[in-house]
């Protein structure tokens, strides 16, 4: 009578467990935000409703993974060209103390000669783009204080048109455009 017991009680709780996690999605949502692109222009997810968007973490200062990271945004802009996908590719700065949308603009100069769906974004403190990537994109931005390097994540977001982070992805992972691309395509 016992195991029984313990056996009614176990099938309970798994199908409270179940329950209780048939309404969440493993998608979350970016918060509003407005900031200055390297235009100087105000940009946020105002201007992004209705977009599927790219977004990265960046810094121009970066001696690592940023130029990297950058070329691969441009290669990956110019696919989605190709492919006919409308997308707008969102770069935040996570040095913002020394990114200005001047340092920024002839940054993204490197990089790609069409600006008109990449914005690089700053006009936020340290402290909020740590707060902001922590908790909207799950991932870690920190400047120590004894180096001008930022730790930061060197993954791609995609986020739909209602602002929900659909995946990440490794831009070294060969596969990864062609699994955004699938993402984007099973999104719309």
């Amino acid at each position: 009578m016992k195991h029984v017991r313990y056996l009614i009680y176990f099938i309970l709780c798994v199908f409270l467990l179940s329950a209780c996690s048939t309404n969440q999605s493993p998608d979350h949502k970016i918060a509003p935000f407005s900031f200055k692109d390297q235009d100087q222009q105000s940009f946020g997810t105002d201007d992004l409703k209705g977009s599927i968007w790219v977004a990265s973490f960046i810094f121009t200062n970066c001696e690592t993974v940023c130029p990297p990271m950058m070329f691969e945004m441009a290669s990956l802009q110019e696919t989605f060209k190709k492919e006919g996908i409308q997308a707008e590719f969102i770069s935040f700065t996570v040095d913002p103390k020394h990114d200005s949308p001047k340092v920024l603009k002839e940054y993204i100069e490197q990089f790609t000669n069409d600006e008109t769906n990449w914005h690089m974004l700053t006009g936020y403190n340290q402290n909020e783009i740590e707060e902001y990537a922590r908790e909207h994109f799950k991932t870690i931005v920190q400047k120590p204080d004894t180096s001008n390097q930022v730790i930061h994540s060197t993954n791609f977001y995609l986020v739909d048109e209602e602002g929900y982070v659909l995946n990440e992805y490794n831009y070294i992972d060969e596969s990864y455009v062609d699994e955004m691309i699938k993402d984007i395509q099973d999104a719309l």
